[in-house]
């Protein structure tokens, strides 16, 4: 597992899978782009685009930004995907074939049906998150999901819902995003005395 040795809590990044269509942009692929800027810019988390398809002239992170905005009302015009592709957060990746980039931490898959010895609960992935572990969530846009050879690529498997219940992805990112952002900083309680 990746660890940090700032002694501050990990980095979460936010992976799109794009399983949808892999040559042309289309209006599924702006919004969830514009969709998932909004949530990692509200919890502090990076973005990674995988196997998405470029338009025209577009080769950065800047540059896909400030196309989102001319065609997208969601997220204040893209805005905030504008801001973290700005600050550098933002990063676009050819389909992981060989595995994900290592500088994200350890690739979690968000599935609704998670398998056999590979679920991590919210607690542990919240400790592990608060203990310095960086972590790639990573969601598939598209209507089968992840494909089997990227879940393979994942060390472990979160479902947020805990009940196997499927959600569409840009629910699935704000849900998983919330409740992994609030586990990463909830304390134990402090110990207190019992009253005599």
């Amino acid at each position: 597992m990746t660890r940090l040795d700032s002694g501050g809590p990990g980095r979460v990044t936010l992976g799109i899978m794009n399983t949808y269509d892999r040559r042309t942009l289309r209006e599924p692929h702006r919004r969830a782009i514009a969709r998932a800027g909004a949530v990692a810019a509200a919890f502090d988390c990076n973005l990674a685009l995988f196997a998405f398809p470029l338009p025209g002239a577009v080769r950065t992170p800047e540059e896909l930004a400030a196309w989102s905005g001319e065609k997208t009302t969601i997220g204040q015009d893209a805005e905030y995907f504008q801001r973290i592709a700005k600050e550098g957060r933002v990063g676009l990746f050819a389909e992981p074939r060989a595995g994900f980039p290592p500088q994200f931490g350890t690739p979690v898959a968000t599935t609704s049906n998670p398998r056999l010895g590979k679920l991590l609960k919210v607690e542990a992935l919240g400790e592990r998150i608060r203990g310095g572990e960086s972590v790639l969530l990573v969601f598939g846009l598209g209507p089968h999901g992840l494909p089997a050879e990227v879940r393979r690529a994942c060390a472990a498997d979160f479902d947020v819902t805990e009940a196997g219940f499927s959600l569409e992805t840009a629910t699935a990112i704000g849900a998983v995003t919330a409740v992994v952002w609030y586990a990463a900083r909830k304390r134990p309680p402090a110990h207190r005395p019992q009253a005599p």
